[in-house]
Order: C-alpha cells, then sequence, then structure tokens
C-alpha cells in the first residue's frame, strides 16, 4: 500500500496512489463444488422425515432424478418459456384443489411432444369411493385438455399412509 503525504498545516491531503490501491478485494476461489446448498440439514435427533425427492442432493438433480427434468419446452425457436412455466403452476393448484387433501406427494408433470402427462401419489385413507376416484380422473383429463388444447393424462399411484412417502431420516 502506499504511504500518505505527511499532513500540511491548513488541510490533510491524500495522495493519488492511496486512491488507486483502493480496488476491488479478491480472495481464493473454491475449487470444490458447493454441495451444502438445497441440502437439509441433519437434525440432532434423526426425526425430520423426507421424501425421495427431498433426500435427492441438487447436484444429482441430472443424474438420479432425470426422468423428472426432461423438457422440451427450452429447445430453439420454441417461444414458450413462459406459458408453460404459467401452464405448470396452473395444472398444480387445479390438482391441489381437485384433489383436495388426497395428494401425498409432488406433482410431476411430464411434457413429451403434444401430450402432458401428470404423476403423484393419492393416499387411500383420505381418498372417495372408487367410483368417484374414476370420475375425478376423468374430470381432470378433460377439462386440462380442453383449457391446454393437448392431450393430458394422469398417472396415479396410491399409498395406505402418509408414512409410506417417507425416504429416510435425518
Amino acid at each position: 500500500m502506499a504511504a500518505l503525504i505527511p499532513l500540511r498545516k491548513c488541510c490533510q491531503t491524500i495522495s493519488i496512489p492511496y486512491i488507486a490501491s483502493r480496488g476491488i478485494q479478491t480472495s481464493v476461489i473454491l475449487q470444490k463444488k458447493n454441495v451444502r446448498a438445497g441440502v437439509y440439514k441433519i437434525s440432532t435427533k434423526k426425526n425430520v422425515p423426507l421424501t425421495y425427492e427431498e433426500a435427492k442432493a441438487p447436484y444429482k438433480l441430472g443424474v438420479e432424478k432425470s426422468w423428472n427434468t426432461w423438457n422440451t419446452t427450452n429447445l430453439k425457436d420454441e417461444g414458450r418459456k413462459s406459458e408453460t412455466l404459467i401452464e405448470d403452476e396452473f395444472i398444480r393448484n387445479f390438482m391441489m384443489g381437485t384433489w383436495h387433501r388426497m395428494i401425498v406427494s409432488d406433482i410431476v408433470i411430464k411434457r413429451k411432444h403434444n401430450m402432458i402427462n401428470i404423476a403423484f401419489y393419492v393416499n387411500r385413507r383420505r381418498s372417495l369411493a372408487i367410483s368417484k376416484v374414476y370420475f375425478l380422473v376423468g374430470y381432470t383429463e378433460e377439462l386440462l385438455s380442453c383449457l391446454l388444447k393437448c392431450p393430458v393424462k394422469l398417472e396415479i399411484q396410491s399409498v395406505e399412509s402418509d408414512k409410506d412417502m417417507i425416504f429416510k431420516y435425518i
């Protein structure tokens, strides 16, 4: 660092090399990737349940959960990126309202060409009679197909209770 010019009797002056030395401060770059971002913190009693989706680390997304990340709307000259985002949010809100308190997992939306597949788990004990579930499936598929102007298919699996969705405790 450059030395300061001594004080004058009338006022304090600062040298030009001192001003030039005040630049960007840098630090050592960490060469390893940040593996803690998006990873849940381990509790002291190890009693926090995680589902399969939550248990996977974000940097393993393309390897272990790649079937949830296939999306063809980002292709060159597609131009539907924002519309797809709004449609996905609409689908999730519609599903949570139609299948109220029955869905126990994340809603996975898979887009394949012109078809939309929606996958989720349903709690068998909270669901209605089987005829009403079939009605909800037909109602949801038909209404979403008309609103989104493409075929929609539901992929539903049932579990006995919410505890069946727990993958591990941390």
